[in-house]
């Protein structure tokens, strides 16, 4: 298993050489939330989308 380091690297390495801080940046936080979300499921932390849905109906009201 690659370390955090590694991880970082690997995606620093997968921008096009143009890109920005900030776009470098995005990237590395949009794979840190993919992981957060998938390691939620994997601990069943998650709802299914039509609970999400309701609830979000119910704010509405």
């Amino acid at each position: 298993m690659p370390t955090v380091k590694e991880k970082v690297s690997e995606i620093v390495q997968a921008q096009p050489a143009d890109s920005s801080f900030d776009e470098i940046l995005h990237e590395l936080a949009f794979t840190r939330m993919i992981e957060w979300g998938l390691e939620d499921t994997r601990q069943g932390r998650a709802i299914p989308n039509e609970e999400m849905q309701q609830r979000m109906d119910s704010w509405r009201k």
